[in-house]
Order: C-alpha cells, then structure tokens, then sequence
C-alpha cells in the first residue's frame, strides 16, 4: 500500500435492532472502483420481535449485491421477483431507471426460534450510458461461482473477473468481488489477479500488510499497481472488491446513485410523488428524507 492507501475503520450506526457498519462512502475514499456503498450487516441474532422487515424503498442507476454469511432474507421487487437468499448465494438486482424492493426475515423462519444474521449490502454504480436501463434480477447459488483453492486456502469468484476465472453474473462493468477464507498462514497474491483499484475487507481475523496489522472490521483501499504484500493470518476471513473506477464523479442522495443531479432530484420527485413502480401486493412505503 502507497500513500495512496488507506485505512478504513468500520462505523457502526444501529437501525432499529440491527447493528449496520458502513464501509464505504467515507470522506475521503468515495468509491472502489465502481463501489459506491457498503454495508456490514450484523452479526446480530434475529429473534422474535427483532425480525428484518425493511419496507418498500426505491433506487436508481446501481445495482445491488447482497451476500450474505449466516441468516436467510426473502428479496421481493416491483419486476416481480420473489427470491429467497441464503448464505453463500448472491442476490443481484439492477435498478437502473427505477425499481422498489423489500428485504425481510422469510415467514417461516418467524416462529419464534432465534438466528444469526451477517452479510454484506453492496452498491455497485452502473456505467453512465446503462444508468437509465431497464430494471433486471438475477440470483446466482453458491454451486454456480467459481471456486478453488491454494493449498489450504479457500477462494470464491463472487463477481467479475480475477485469479483467470469469471464468475457468470452479468454485471455491467469491469470489476472483481472475491471471498477468501485461510485456515494457515498464508502470502496472497493480488498483483496480476485483479485489475483497477482495491479495497481488502477483513470479515475476520487479521492480515498484516504495508507494515500495518489490520484486523477485524477495518478495510484496506489501495490501487492494484500500489499494493503491497498481504500476509493473512490463520483463520482469517477476507472479501476483496474493486475494479476500474469510473471516469465521471458519482452522486449519491439516499438509495438514488447517478451522474447527474438533475437525475437525483427527478428521482427525489417521482418517490415523494409515489411514482415508482411497485412490489406487488405489498403498500409499505419509506419516506425519504429530506
């Protein structure tokens, strides 16, 4: 890591009964590549009274990737999609022009038993010229990503491109999302594995790099070209994200990302106006804040 490099510590805000750690925007790393925006998700025991319901709310000109570690949510969007993610699969709705979804606890996991919940909700800003497409859903099992190991190390290609693999989901952008998990100490490669800007999030466990030891809820964001050796220590979990940054800024007010204001603000309209498209069957509704 250069000076170009920084370190990110986690910052914990609680909503309702769950515990959410915002990585990234921060001050002063915007964007990964074409991340925008992500959020760490518990861990949190999921019990009666606390389950997830987040209501119908909208977005514009990204695409979210949820991942999660441990729990299950039901995903339900205005294309008509009812999709149930479990730990190890990927959930990935493109919002293009505008879409609404609804993320809670599946109804038969509401019987009183209690859960662990954990996972990662990630934005991924669309190219300028796909900002306003049409809205699409696609879900991918864990079975259907690439996967290897080095050694004892464990790898899972979850998005993009890298380590000479390809994961099948569509994105739309040159990026790479990769989950790996080490049971020995063990020196990763990244140089000439992925290509653009870096951001190394460590889930658990610690690494040691650039003479720093980094642990647990703390990101590193790096270029590729800068990055220094990664030592990862046992048992260490890490997800590795980035990719190629855009050439235009990104905005980004709520759940609305564009390059452009003026489509912020026609967004902000269309949600105050109840002009979104809607999940189907279901009037919750989220108000923006202003």
């Amino acid at each position: 890591m250069s000076s170009e490099g920084l370190i990110i510590e986690e910052r914990s805000r609680d909503i309702g009964d769950f515990l959410v750690g915002r990585l990234i925007p921060f001050r002063k790393k915007r964007m990964v590549g074409p991340f925008i925006f992500i959020d760490h998700m518990g861990p949190t025991m999921i019990k009666k009274g606390k389950y997830m319901d987040v209501d119908q709310h909208p977005h514009i000109g990204l695409s979210t990737l949820t991942y999660l570690l441990d729990g299950e949510i039901m995903h339900q969007d205005s294309i008509g999609t009812n999709q149930r993610i479990s730990p190890g699969s990927v959930n990935w709705m493109v919002a293009g022009k505008g879409v609404t979804h609804t993320e809670r606890t599946p109804k038969d996991m509401r019987d009183g038993s209690e859960f662990l919940a954990h996972g990662y909700q990630i934005w991924v800003a669309l190219p300028k010229h796909l900002e306003d497409i049409a809205p699409e859903f696609h879900h991918l099992d864990k079975t259907d990503l690439p996967h290897w190991t080095d050694g004892t190390t464990e790898f899972k290609l979850i998005a993009g491109k890298g380590y000479g693999k390809e994961s099948p989901l569509p994105v739309h952008s040159e990026l790479f999302m990769v989950e790996i998990k080490s049971t020995e100490r063990y020196e990763l490669k990244i140089k000439g594995e992925l290509q653009g800007e870096i951001g190394i999030c460590i889930v658990d466990g610690e690494i040691q790099a650039c003479e720093n030891t980094i642990s647990t809820g703390n990101m590193l964001v790096s270029k590729i070209e800068d990055s220094c050796s990664v030592i990862m220590e046992p048992n260490t979990h890490l997800l590795l994200f980035g990719g190629q940054p855009f050439p235009e800024e990104r905005h980004i007010y709520w759940n609305f990302v564009s390059s452009s204001k003026e489509k912020l603000e026609q967004a902000k309209d269309r949600w105050r106006n109840k002009q979104f498209p809607k999940v189907p069957n279901d009037d919750s509704y989220v108000m923006m804040p202003e």
